[in-house]
């Protein structure tokens, strides 16, 4: 944004838009969010979203583009999944009390990204995730049942050695709600939660 602000501006292109991520809602102990919903977070992460939401506002409005932000979920997909962990055995099912994640196979980002493009809408704001908000460790318990190998057991999550910047994902639990690329975009989600999206990735790796 910074390098390249005024040459997009000057380009004036019909769609722009910005990945963002979920993450600008902070901290909800476990309750729904949508795009309504006040921009809320404390760590570094996701104030760093919101500035920088805000700027693609300003050049937008500056400029008078057709900016659309998509807040992200978690995402997932071909490479990007639970099963080479399991598979490893580092795979690791940490538990905190109370914890949901939402998620979004990078399949329905793209669809979702299209649907926008042919039906621009200036100033849209979209969550893009699926149906079910999930404890993480039932994804990675689902994935060992998958592969057909033992689940991996509970680590309390005040007794797991991890990084800094894992343990801060855990500062937050919300649930995200995605009405919105359904009712405006006509979205139908190929993969409405994470059981069909492993699914599906387990079938690709296999050919």
């Amino acid at each position: 944004l910074a390098a390249f602000g005024a040459d997009l501006a000057r380009a004036r292109p019909g769609w722009l838009g910005y990945l963002s991520t979920t993450g600008v809602y902070g901290d909800r102990q476990g309750g729904w969010v949508d795009e309504d919903s006040a921009t809320d977070a404390s760590g570094p992460r996701g104030l760093a979203r919101i500035e920088a939401e805000a700027g693609w506002r300003e050049l937008a409005e500056g400029a008078g583009l057709a900016l659309h932000i998509f807040r992200l979920a978690g995402i997932y997909g071909p490479g990007r999944g639970p099963f080479e962990k399991v598979r490893n055995g580092t795979a690791r099912r940490i538990v905190k009390p109370g914890q949901v994640f939402s998620r979004i196979h990078v399949a329905d980002i793209v669809q979702v990204l299209l649907a926008s493009i042919e039906a621009p809408r200036a100033g849209a704001i979209y969550n893009l995730c699926d149906d079910d908000p999930a404890p993480p460790q039932d994804v990675i318990a689902h994935a060992a049942e998958l592969l057909g190998m033992p689940v991996p057991p509970e680590i309390p999550f005040d007794r797991a050695e991890m990084t800094p910047m894992a343990r801060s994902f855990y500062a937050d639990s919300k649930r995200v709600r995605n009405d919105r690329i359904k009712d405006e975009l006509g979205i139908g989600l190929l993969y409405p939660d994470y059981r069909s999206g492993l699914r599906a990735l387990l079938r690709d790796e296999a050919g």
